[in-house]
């Protein structure tokens, strides 16, 4: 075996060693590998509408029907507003009639979900899972195949078209 062959191989080894852990990851586990962003309350307010800061922070909600989002046909990415964080495909995107633009499902790992008790019955909430943005709230009326509908603040979101 020649020097050249030996360092390729190892490198292959190397590089088969360091990424099949992450590769055969659960969803849970790509959730928990994406690198989180910290910043102050002065910061996100330096770099967010007074609007994102008070849905994305505050977990507030846009009035339904205000977003242009809930008219975007095009085909693209749906990027969180705060990290551009990939969230949603256009292909995941639904007219729910509800006011908000919505989704039968999410990319994974892309969003964190936790238990919202603001109103008299517990609904499933949903943030960024890279800044812990507020998007939305997760609903089981949706469409098929996943029965789902995520329903997102249009001002937590960006579009980025293909």
């Amino acid at each position: 075996m020649n020097r050249r062959r030996f360092i390729i191989q190892l490198a292959g080894i190397t590089s088969a060693t360091l990424l099949a852990p992450r590769m055969l990851l659960s969803a849970e586990e790509r959730q928990a590998a994406i690198e989180k962003i910290s910043k102050s309350e002065a910061q996100w307010k330096q770099i967010l509408t007074p609007e994102e800061f008070h849905i994305l922070r505050e977990e507030g909600t846009e009035p339904a029907h205000t977003s242009p989002l809930n008219d975007e046909k095009r085909k693209g990415t749906y990027v969180c507003a705060g990290c551009a964080l990939p969230l949603f495909t256009s292909e995941m995107k639904y007219d729910s009639g509800t006011g908000w633009p919505s989704f039968t499902t999410t990319l994974p790992g892309a969003v964190e979900t936790s238990l919202d008790f603001k109103l008299v019955w517990p609904r499933t909430e949903y943030h960024c899972a890279r800044c812990e943005g507020h998007q939305g709230h997760v609903f089981d009326d949706g469409p098929p195949p996943t029965g789902q509908r995520w329903c997102n603040n249009g001002l937590a979101l960006n579009f980025i078209p293909d």
